[in-house]
């Protein structure tokens, strides 16, 4: 990591936001540019009282994780099956509204591997749901989850 004059201990700073202490880590925010902390239950509360006509969704982002390999085994082959069929069932629940594997990422062999659309009530739910995944459960795949702001009844 480049030295920019943060001691160890400045890189884990306490702050106090809305009475609630967080930890941020400013090495983190140097290179992300900005330090915030996402607040959902507040979002939604944003959103319904500034953007009436919007609503939120959840998307993520299947990546490679660190047990991926290009192997076709019978083994892979099981937890992919599975893999469907849990994504069937997050559907059949009324939670999954999109998803699918992104043609170009297969193809050059590129890091991101799907990405689909949850209704959900909350980022915690979007977690749990997306936590089932076997091949996130093995750590074939992990997850980047994103808060969505949507036209309401533009989706599912």
């Amino acid at each position: 990591m480049p030295d920019f004059g943060f001691t160890e201990a400045m890189l884990g700073v306490e702050f106090l936001l809305l009475e609630k202490p967080i930890r941020i880590n400013l090495s983190q925010c140097m290179f992300q540019g900005v330090c915030m902390v996402y607040d959902d239950e507040q979002a939604w509360k944003d959103v319904s009282e500034h953007f009436p006509n919007m609503t939120i969704y959840y998307i993520y982002l299947l990546k490679k994780g660190p047990t991926w390999s290009p192997d076709a085994t019978p083994e892979i082959e099981a937890l992919q099956e599975a893999h469907l069929a849990n994504l069937r069932r997050l559907g059949e629940m009324g939670k999954l509204v999109l998803n699918g594997p992104l043609l170009d990422s297969f193809a050059t062999s590129g890091e991101i591997r799907g990405i689909g659309v949850l209704k959900t009530s909350s980022l915690a739910e979007a977690q749990e749901l997306i936590s089932t995944d076997p091949m996130v459960k093995v750590g074939r795949l992990i997850f980047e989850l994103h808060t969505w702001m949507v036209e309401k009844h533009r989706l599912p």
